[in-house]
């Protein structure tokens, strides 16, 4: 058994033997785990997908007359102002007043790139905030704290998606076809970093992240995680959403190649968030794990115009292309861009060849609560 500790002994001193998870999924094939486990410290894993519970906290500063910001437009975007006078939090699925192409995601992407932002901010006038409207345009140079705090990222696993209707149906995971005419999924399969330790052995709160281009950490369990997710008997995996990941991230560290707004048609607008993992091997069982292959990865195939599942389906076949369903082969359209996944591996991995980046142990493990209900009323 090793430690993170000596994991990071070897990092500092550049002798660690880092692999992404491709890598070592190539040396699964001729090396059993306990080889694995001797040979190899680290394993980079990644995901580049639209995760639309993403948004920022930003300090605006205060104008002259001081004014509370409790009404806020970021480029005709309305920001949250019930926080402080000139805390605000912007939500990026959030929809633009005036161009519903454009939303949150966009203004984030906007400030990330330098670029200005027309904000417009009004409140109830109180001695201490005279003002009562204050306008101006601010870049991110300008704002005080601008931070990401996402409730929800990095799904462990995710329903793919069809449609059995003879409508087509617009959805989150984008157009489904009518009649079974496509299977939609969002996911990098054997590149996620969820998948590559199911049981979050080492990846819980406090875990550092590449987030975006730049470093973010772990800072709760996400919204939604669904700790009595169905696991595989074979590989112990969720079958379906389980484990998600809050974040929290600096906005002057993201860099614009890894971030981009999304719109969907027909449902709004969103953002494609780029995390990276880099996973400690401690042993025999984690040398196993991020072993994984896309053919053993199963999700449910989930019938949106229903709700009911079809079939049990794997990533092998979802990546490739094509999946047969019924007898029918069904081609797949995906939310994920996982050629961009395996070059955030990459990055991660020269990160920590570097020393850029280290490894800790979490602070406390995940789930902290981790029970999913559904809303009680009508």
């Amino acid at each position: 058994m090793k430690t993170i500790e000596d994991i990071n002994s070897k990092i500092k001193k550049g002798e660690a033997i880092v692999l992404t998870a491709s890598e070592v999924k190539q040396l699964a094939a001729t090396k059993s785990a306990k080889e694995i486990a001797q040979k190899v410290d680290v394993v980079t894993t990644a995901t580049f997908s639209p995760m639309c519970s993403t948004g920022a906290f930003l300090n605006l500063g205060h104008s002259t007359p001081r004014t509370k910001m409790q009404k806020v437009l970021m480029d005709g975007v309305p920001a949250y102002g019930g926080i402080a006078a000139v805390d605000i939090f912007l939500g990026a699925a959030e929809n633009s007043t005036i161009n519903p192409h454009k939303g949150g995601a966009h203004v984030i992407c906007k400030l990330i790139k330098g670029e200005k932002v027309t904000v417009e901010a009004s409140g109830q006038p109180t001695d201490c905030y005279p003002g009562e409207y204050v306008k101006g345009e601010i870049t991110l140079n300008d704002i005080n704290q601008a931070y990401f705090f996402n409730p929800r990222n990095c799904y462990q696993n995710y329903n793919a998606a069809i449609n059995s209707s003879d409508r087509e149906l617009k959805t989150y995971m984008g157009i489904l076809r009518p009649n079974y005419g496509n299977i939609a999924y969002a996911g990098a399969g054997e590149l996620s970093p969820l998948l590559n330790d199911p049981d979050l052995r080492t990846i819980g709160l406090s875990t550092p992240v590449f987030f975006c281009g730049g470093t973010g950490y772990v800072a709760w369990e996400g919204t939604q995680f669904n700790k009595n997710q169905v696991r595989d008997k074979q590989t112990n995996i969720p079958v379906g959403p389980a484990a998600t990941l809050a974040i929290i991230a600096d906005m002057r560290q993201v860099n614009s190649n890894f971030i981009k707004p999304v719109v969907v048609p027909g449902y709004g607008i969103s953002i494609a968030i780029s995390i990276g993992v880099a996973i400690p091997i401690l042993d025999e069982d984690m040398a196993a794990r991020v072993s994984v292959r896309n053919q053993n990865i199963n999700t449910n195939l989930i019938d949106y115009a229903t709700g009911e599942k079809v079939a049990t389906i794997n990533y092998r076949d979802l990546i490739d292309g094509k999946v047969k369903v019924n007898g029918k082969t069904i081609r797949t359209t995906t939310m994920s861009r996982n050629r961009v996944a395996q070059e955030i591996t990459v990055i991660l991995k020269d990160w920590i060849k570097a020393n850029r980046f280290t490894l800790n142990n979490p602070i406390k493990t995940l789930p902290i609560h981790g029970v999913l209900k559904p809303f009680p009323g009508a």
